[in-house]
């Protein structure tokens, strides 16, 4: 168990300061707050080489490599992380993080193919491992702009089935 008083501080503009100040006059310093914001886009894709034969696509990628395409109804989970913000209590805006969600991914992806409509898919495979690799290469370098750290991506295929990535 830890002692809440030893992450009180003082804040004195970027730098954090021991302080004996009333608990009415401090902020709660130094403890990593996650949150994850969730989204849902249908779309569609299959999983398809093209220097392969149609007979070796079935075998490796079943149904999904149907010839007509196939779609989900997928799940996006972002999460960020980093300290709270002693002025306004916040990690992040979550409207300002949704913004950047729905204008980067979202309106990208939402009822378009990924094999052929998204810019960030270009010459990939569709598969749900590099379209979770691909949302957090986008979305890494603006939320550090706004100085949290991207944590994760979890990508919902089905409701069975999902991939989270780290980053790592």
């Amino acid at each position: 168990m830890y002692n809440i008083n030893q992450y009180l501080r003082k804040c004195d503009g970027n730098h954090f300061v021991e302080s004996d100040i009333l608990v009415a006059n401090t902020y709660l310093c130094g403890i990593m707050v996650y949150i994850t914001r969730r989204e849902r886009f249908c779309a569609a894709h299959k999983l398809y080489r093209e220097d392969w034969s149609i007979e070796k696509n079935e075998n490796v990628f079943g149904n999904c490599s149907n010839v007509n395409w196939h779609g989900h109804n997928y799940d996006l989970f972002v999460t960020v992380k980093g300290d709270v913000n002693p002025t306004t209590g916040f990690l992040i805006d979550l409207k300002l993080m949704k913004t950047i969600i729905l204008e980067n991914i979202v309106n990208k992806v939402d009822h378009k193919n990924i094999n052929l409509d998204v810019d960030f898919m270009k010459d990939k495979m569709a598969s749900t491992e590099n379209i979770a690799i691909a949302i957090f290469e986008v979305l890494k370098p603006l939320f550090e702009e706004q100085k949290v750290q991207l944590h994760s991506i979890r990508l919902h295929e089905t409701e069975n089935n999902y991939v989270e990535y780290f980053g790592d």
